[in-house]
């Protein structure tokens, strides 16, 4: 029944003149800074030339260009997941979906997939920017795949925290503030609070902080590195607001 929620969900974003404008609005701004990194790289190939062991072409074009597609993920998130529970509860089918044979977790966890579905097509779309480059250059593919798979963790992170602000509310607007408002005291807020608390010495309290901190978890893998702590960090985050959401919801059924 999960795979049946989202395959429905995935049929109503595409749907939604709302996805439409935000995977244009999104291929359009990566594009962009696409072209103009290239441009970048190629001015500064006589500079790059006389170092000893120059960075690529990955490294200097691709991998800035996730962290801009994460940064987009940001505004993006929200906008797409405010409607997944909100809208439910303002057309008042909330109510039918909970009676029908379903527990909680299959109707989050349907709703969560079927949103990851849609922004893993935008990602997979993005991805064929950097792929063209293979008629003129070459890429350092395992860059390539540790950049997919930290932007794959973003996006769910990203997702699951605008899923549990859907469930707060009817009004999908006000889940889309709170949603964005939540993910940006994360991004500014997170690592500040994570130093400090280590500067105190306390260590347990600023490695749990760092999970408060998606894109920070994010920086190891557009270096390349697969940091199994900022991955435990960024899966923990998708749990967490998982969970809320199912509890949320939980309580709200049996409150009637």
């Amino acid at each position: 029944m999960i795979f049946v929620i989202a395959a429905k969900e995935l049929k109503a974003l595409f749907a939604s003149p709302l996805a439409w404008i935000v995977l244009t609005l999104t291929q359009l701004i990566v594009g962009y800074g696409f072209l103009q990194r290239i441009d970048d790289f190629i001015q500064l190939q006589p500079q790059l030339i006389q170092l000893p062991n120059p960075p690529g072409l990955t490294l200097q074009v691709v991998a800035p260009l996730y962290a801009t597609v994460g940064i987009i993920l940001l505004f993006a998130a929200p906008l797409l997941a405010m409607r997944l529970i909100a809208e439910e509860r303002r057309h008042q089918t909330m109510v039918l979906l909970m009676s029908a044979p379903l527990s909680i977790s299959e109707i989050v966890l349907g709703k969560f997939l079927g949103l990851m579905l849609f922004l893993l097509l935008t990602i997979a779309i993005m991805t064929l920017m950097p792929l063209a480059l293979l008629f003129g250059g070459h890429l350092d593919f395992g860059l390539l795949a540790s950049l997919l798979l930290g932007i794959t963790l973003l996006a769910a992170g990203f997702v699951a925290v605008g899923l549990y602000a859907s469930s707060l509310t009817a009004q999908p607007i006000v889940a889309a503030l709170i949603g964005f408002g939540l993910l940006l005291v994360m991004a500014l807020v997170g690592e500040t609070a994570a130093d400090s608390l280590r500067d105190r010495g306390w260590t347990a309290a600023a490695d749990l902080a760092r999970v408060l901190s998606p894109l920070k978890n994010f920086d190891p893998f557009a270096r390349g590195v697969f940091d199994s702590y900022s991955a435990a960090c960024l899966l923990l985050l998708i749990i967490v607001f998982l969970v809320l959401t199912i509890r949320r919801l939980d309580a709200a059924r049996l409150g009637g």
